[in-house]
């Protein structure tokens, strides 16, 4: 089983672009197996782990051959039973950790980790990824450190009175008992009045990047808008915030009308006079060309309509920084463009308008700056480019924002 088992880690190890003979080495091969994985924390601990049950078990065998044969285990037996169930117990957790690495690197269904796990099965999972093309990982092994170097890193943004500052550290997740960092060093200002287009390709980290901006998801960061920390302020910041999802959250057989009241009584203060509440409703309907259909179901509004709608309510509270995700999604270029051109009308009033969008060429000439998100070796999202968009077209070598 052993061998079937090294064989298979024989032929998957270039594929991750490690050298095949580390597969026949005790220690190395679950060291590589572990970064193959993704688990480069995790790499030095399962190799230890490994090397310490081979050591015990030759002590042990050696041990017991200068003893007389008895049924009566030793004290030093019995310890060194103890500890070899402990490591044993300590391995197969890494393991774990590891399989559940690896089915997320070649892309594959968890189902896998059945194949796995098992001792006596573990060969076959590793024969069949090993010798089947179709099985593949999504990126290889690479030298983490040149990897860094290559991405942007401009130290701590300086905090502006007036503005968005965000300098993140970091933020982690626990998965499969294993700590996983999203983000890592991102650092920027943002200037009021702008708008701000978010790239990044899959898995960069682009929501969970706007989730830590908006107080969602705190990570190890300062966030600071207009003077104010965003994290040790938040019941305060949170009505100068506005996000609107992908997904539209409003009930179809309401009104225009009535959602946006709903709207404003959740996210304006609860002492605002009800008159009050319908002059800032009525006045957001104006600005966004709701007002004809204020008493038309939500459910018979057109995709553009729906997109405004949903805008509308974050407007209520009048927010200083505006986030959105995807608000093009299922629009064409036409009412994409005109939506797009009441975002920046909203960031000229003084507000930070941040984007994310798939199909951003179509509207680049709106935006004032660009943020590019992108994963480095160990699959942790960073900053690889803040600024113009004409700096980023310089930086990148691309004509389209859609080619970075």
């Amino acid at each position: 089983m052993l061998m079937l088992y090294i064989l298979g880690l024989f032929m998957m190890f270039p594929k991750s672009g490690i050298k095949n003979w580390h597969a026949l080495i005790p220690g190395l091969r679950e060291y590589q197996l572990a970064r193959c994985a993704g688990c480069e924390s995790d790499a030095p601990k399962l190799a230890i782990v490994n090397l310490a049950m081979i050591a015990l078990s030759v002590v042990f065998l050696i041990y017991s051959s200068f003893r007389p044969i008895s049924t009566n285990l030793t004290r030093s037996q019995i310890t060194m039973t103890i500890i070899m169930i402990s490591l044993s117990l300590t391995s197969f957790l890494l393991h774990i950790r590891v399989f559940s690495g690896l089915i997320e690197v070649y892309g594959v269904r968890k189902r896998w980790l059945w194949l796995w796990i098992p001792p006596f099965l573990k060969c076959i999972a590793a024969l069949i990824w090993g010798f089947s093309p179709k099985f593949q990982p999504g990126w290889k092994v690479e030298d983490i450190k040149a990897e860094l170097a290559k991405l942007v890193h401009q130290g701590s943004a300086t905090v502006m009175d007036e503005g968005l500052t965000v300098n993140l550290t970091d933020r982690t997740v626990t998965e499969n008992f294993q700590k996983k960092v999203l983000l890592r060093d991102i650092h920027m200002s943002i200037p009021q009045g702008h708008l701000v287009l978010l790239l990044g390709g899959s898995g960069a980290g682009k929501t969970t990047f706007v989730n830590a901006i908006n107080g969602y998801e705190r990570a190890n960061a300062e966030v600071m808008l207009n003077g104010h920390n965003v994290y040790t302020q938040y019941d305060q910041m949170i009505h100068e915030m506005g996000f609107v999802p992908q997904s539209e959250m409003m009930r179809g057989k309401n009104t225009v009308l009535n959602t946006l009241m709903d709207a404003a009584k959740l996210r304006l203060p609860i002492d605002v006079p009800p008159e009050d509440l319908r002059s800032r409703v009525d006045e957001v309907m104006e600005i966004f060309g709701l007002v004809p259909v204020q008493n038309d179901l939500v459910e018979k509004l057109s995709g553009g309509q729906k997109k405004r709608l949903s805008i509308c309510m974050e407007m209520i509270s009048n927010p200083a920084l505006f986030i959105l995700d995807e608000p093009d999604s299922g629009l064409d270029g036409v009412m994409a463009r005109e939506l797009f051109i009441q975002l920046r009308k909203i960031a000229d009033t003084g507000r930070i308008v941040i984007v994310i969008t798939h199909t951003p060429d179509r509207v680049v000439d709106l935006f004032d700056d660009v943020i590019v998100l992108a994963k480095d070796s160990a699959r942790t999202g960073r900053l690889a480019f803040y600024g113009s968009i004409e700096e980023a077209r310089k930086f990148f070598g691309r004509e389209k924002m859609e080619e970075i």
